[in-house]
């Protein structure tokens, strides 16, 4: 699943995400939502979510 749906993204999901910086390189960070950012119920370039560990990234793979 990629992570353009909000309904699909729930807090403790295991998710991986692209930071801001790693935008251009595509470089994905794995790791367990905390919080979600985004209020609408879509967007195309991912969900922003915020992991436990603190980083803040664009959901780009929901992990089963």
């Amino acid at each position: 699943m990629d992570g353009t749906k909000r309904a699909d993204i729930e807090p403790g999901k295991k998710v991986k995400v692209v930071q801001k910086q790693d935008q251009r390189s595509g470089k994905l960070t794995e790791g367990v939502v905390k919080d979600i950012l985004t209020n609408s119920k879509s967007h195309h370039h991912g969900i922003k979510v915020r992991l436990e560990s603190g980083i803040v990234g664009r959901v780009k793979k929901i992990e089963n």
